[in-house]
């Protein structure tokens, strides 16, 4: 390890353009909600919402008028049914908005909505963002390039994301790593290996521990664990290579020991070539939707020319690809990286 590695402490959000919208619309991502993330800003209160160790959360529960409080459960209630279910209004009758909180850490700032159900006591969380273009093409990359679909909207200038389940990566790795079997520890360290390469290949940054959680799932007599990134508001906009890669953050100091103590190096390569075999077959499987979602971003403006011009000559010391040198913004510095996996699984394939 070199020390922490620097995030930019302010990035900018990023307008949507009118280029997505129409890609959004396409796909059936951007819909007219009932409600905008600017709604919500007029709370008229707040406590501090604190875990079950008592430890400051940095969410904070907001109150609104009473007024306010009835349009805005109701409203919360469709944009619900509108991401989990069919939009209909013959589910709202059984909802409950039990807590809205608010969180000003990070770029995001963004509302946490938990809705239940009053007849069985099931409960969901979903989350009201400003939308942000680099956050959006970060979820849609996620959604074709990893093993996980994701779910949400855009409405003008509001995102609303469905919660992703799972133990944050910092809470796992103090508390629960350290209680795992031998096997277990290995699985984690391939999977975090596959999951270092997924974050480098589509230029997905700041994946400190906080940035991602740890799903368990049983599986007749262990325990399989995946990683899954939960933040993507770093989609390529960072000049420095390494902030693409887990490995060289401080908070994830104890899951590159774990790889160095279980899996020898002939076994990181293998899993690195696993990881972008799957890459390169998920984007021939979304061919078209990667191609116009590139587009999208060739035409936008999603960094700034210092951090494109030292991104695009790092990743060509890294892989010698003249490609990366023309790039002339971020979009295009990722369709190449997209393109040189993709390429080179082909040839290699062809050899075969």
């Amino acid at each position: 390890m070199e020390g922490d590695l620097k995030i930019s402490k302010r990035k900018p959000s990023y307008k949507v353009s009118e280029k997505l919208h129409n890609y959004l619309s396409h796909y059936r991502r951007n819909i007219n909600l009932p409600i905008s993330y600017e709604d919500l800003l007029r709370f008229q209160g707040s406590i501090v919402v604190y875990d079950k160790n008592d430890e400051d959360t940095l969410w904070i529960r907001v109150y609104y008028n009473e007024f306010d409080r009835e349009e805005i459960d109701t409203s919360l209630k469709q944009v619900y049914s509108q991401l989990i279910s069919d939009g209909g209004e013959s589910v709202l009758k059984y909802l409950n908005v039990d807590a809205i909180d608010y969180c000003t850490f990070g770029n995001s700032k963004p509302f946490r909505v938990k809705v239940r159900n009053v007849l069985n006591d099931n409960f969901t969380y979903f989350y009201v963002k400003k939308a942000d273009a680099s956050r959006i093409y970060g979820l849609e990359l996620e959604h074709m390039l990893s093993p996980y679909n994701l779910n949400f909207l855009v409405c003008k200038d509001t995102l609303i994301e469905e919660h992703i389940a799972g133990i944050p990566g910092d809470e796992f790795i103090k508390n629960m790593l350290p209680k795992c079997s031998s096997s277990e520890k290995a699985q984690i360290a391939k999977e975090f290996i596959k999951f270092n390469e997924r974050c480098m290949i589509r230029l997905l940054g700041d994946m400190r521990s906080y940035n991602y959680v740890i799903v368990p799932t049983h599986d007749f007599d262990q325990v399989v664990y995946k990683i899954r990134a939960i933040d993507f508001d770093q989609q390529s906009y960072e000049g420095n290579l390494k902030i693409y890669r887990p490995q060289f953050f401080k908070e994830n100091y104890k899951m590159v020991e774990m790889v160095r103590e279980k899996i020898q190096n002939e076994s990181v390569n293998q899993y690195k070539i696993e990881e972008r075999s799957i890459v390169a077959k998920r984007l021939i499987s979304f061919k078209a939707r990667v191609e116009a979602l590139l587009d999208c971003m060739q035409s936008d403006e999603l960094s700034i020319p210092k951090y494109t011009e030292q991104l695009k000559l790092e990743i060509f010391n890294y892989t010698h690809d003249v490609n990366f040198k023309k790039s002339r913004n971020m979009g295009e510095v990722v369709k190449s990286a997209l393109d040189f996996v993709k390429r080179n699984y082909e040839n290699v394939s062809a050899l075969r």
